[in-house]
């Protein structure tokens, strides 16, 4: 295995130059396609080139269709020259999160299972983005059946993280985020339970934005209640994240979660003054244990805060016993909804951390379910309660940064041993509970390079919010360092 050192002195030595195009931001290359500056054909080529170079180093996209791609581009081209734009995303090319059905393409669920299932049908959110005029070009690497902040599994291994590829880039949208950072993609959907959107955008230094369920409508799904899941979204900046966001989101009549806003409220403009908008900072959020070397990035960011001249204020807010092992029973139930005619009958192919939630499920009473429920609306009510205060809560987005590629989970944070494989995601998970808005921005890098991200969490339903106070941190901020790729 490669040292950091060796292999970034590889890198150097062997890098081919980024097509042009490749260093637009997604907002960029957009106007550049209005202004028919450029075509849908050449920003395509340029990152199939991209990908071409950079993605054997990473296996970050999976499936790759340039022949349907080319195609799709050559429509847009051709409407283009008739003065007719698909959509705010025309000739933007993305690659869809492999637990997403794409209509054509190979979907595997990070699956031997379904190794060679393709779909009849494409998920609420593919349509959305292909009808606004996106380019599909494949689809990004996930773990199995997304259980799991660690992107690999046995069909096509596992996804390395771009700023040190003995690392993981997190999971489950890892695929997903290390295309974004590494500009092979200019944006990526992607989805979050317990992080996936997040833990990936915290551990590849870019923004991955877990919305209000409901936001995104997810159709189809066998559950229509299900609140610890949502579709999201992951850019390199807010800009570019809104952008596609504003395209998925809006109502679904089918969808019984559907916030009925349309997906258009996030194309206004993000800045915003937040002087005097009081907000908590709440670095060891809930008593949880955090890497020294997160806390020392996050703390580094205070006075990036205080320079947007908000009333930051120390917070302190607690989870009980009960409402942490709520999470637990919900996500266990979903797995066991999800997976139950896959256990039946291909249990052998399937991982053990999964099948220890499904029979976890099956172990479960109607007390359980109900204890539960209680726990997590007793959670709920303090945390609206908490929030009443407070326009927006900061705390770090990992409680570790990048571990090893060869490790499959976190068992120990700062002497405190993890009683299961999703443990060591409660910074985000407990968040999940909330049911709140949150974002990754990135954060700055430990001392080892490796990519931290902020947290911040908004009010019921405020989506909006926290994306104009994630892009007014990113300015306060400044540039941050890309991958060296």
């Amino acid at each position: 295995m490669l040292t950091r050192r060796e292999w970034l002195a590889a890198v150097a030595a062997s890098a081919a130059p980024m097509p042009e195009l490749c260093t637009r931001s997604a907002v960029e290359l957009a106007a550049l396609l209005r202004a028919k500056k450029v075509s849908a054909l050449e920003v395509l080529d340029a990152h199939l080139k991209r990908i071409e170079d950079i993605n054997p180093k990473l296996n970050a996209i999976v499936t790759l269709v340039p022949e349907l791609a080319h195609e799709a581009a050559k429509r847009a081209d051709e409407s283009a020259a008739k003065g007719r734009f698909l959509g705010p995303l025309h000739g933007l090319p993305i690659a869809h999160k492999d637990l997403q059905d794409t209509k054509g393409i190979r979907t595997t669920y990070g699956s031997p299972i379904y190794k060679d299932n393709v779909p009849g049908r494409s998920t609420l959110a593919v349509e959305r983005i292909q009808r606004a005029g996106a380019i599909t070009i494949g689809k990004t690497n996930v773990p199995e059946f997304g259980a799991g902040s660690h992107t690999f599994n046995p069909v096509f291994g596992a996804t390395k993280n771009p700023y040190d590829i003995n690392k993981t880039c997190g999971g489950s949208s890892g695929g997903a985020a290390v295309a974004v950072a590494t500009r092979m993609l200019p944006f990526a959907d992607g989805s979050d339970t317990g992080g996936s959107l997040r833990n990936p955008a915290s551990f590849c230094s870019v923004v991955g934005f877990r919305n209000s369920p409901g936001r995104v409508p997810r159709w189809p799904a066998a559950t229509g209640w299900n609140t610890l899941s949502v579709t999201g979204t992951i850019a390199r900046t807010t800009d570019d994240l809104a952008m596609l966001l504003a395209a998925m989101a809006g109502p679904d009549p089918r969808v019984p979660l559907s916030i009925h806003e349309p997906g258009s409220i996030f194309a206004r403009p993000l800045p915003r003054d937040f002087s005097n908008v009081r907000v908590a900072w709440c670095p060891e959020f809930a008593g949880l244990p955090f890497a020294k070397s997160v806390l020392e990035v996050i703390n580094g960011q205070r006075k990036t805060v205080a320079s947007m001249k908000v009333l930051l204020e120390d917070a302190k807010f607690d989870i009980a016993r009960d409402e942490d092992e709520s999470f637990k029973v919900f996500r266990y139930l979903n797995t066991m909804q999800a997976r139950a005619a896959n256990v039946a009958q291909h249990r052998s192919l399937i991982k053990k951390t999964i099948l220890d939630e499904y029979d976890a499920a099956l172990k479960m009473t109607s007390q359980d379910i109900v204890a539960a429920d209680v726990a997590r609306s007793r959670m709920y009510a303090r945390f609206g309660q908490f929030m009443e205060r407070y326009e927006f809560l900061l705390l770090p987005t990992t409680q570790v940064p990048p571990f090893e590629i060869t490790t499959e989970y976190v068992t120990e944070i700062e002497g405190v041993k993890m009683e299961n494989y999703i443990d060591w995601m409660k910074s985000c998970w407990y968040i999940t509970l909330t049911g709140h808005p949150a974002i990754s921005v990135p954060a700055g890098f430990t001392k080892d390079g490796l990519p931290i991200g902020l947290q911040i969490v908004g009010r019921h339903h405020d989506d909006f919010g926290v994306l104009q106070f994630a892009h007014a941190f990113e300015q306060a901020r400044g540039p941050i360092a890309s991958p060296p790729l």
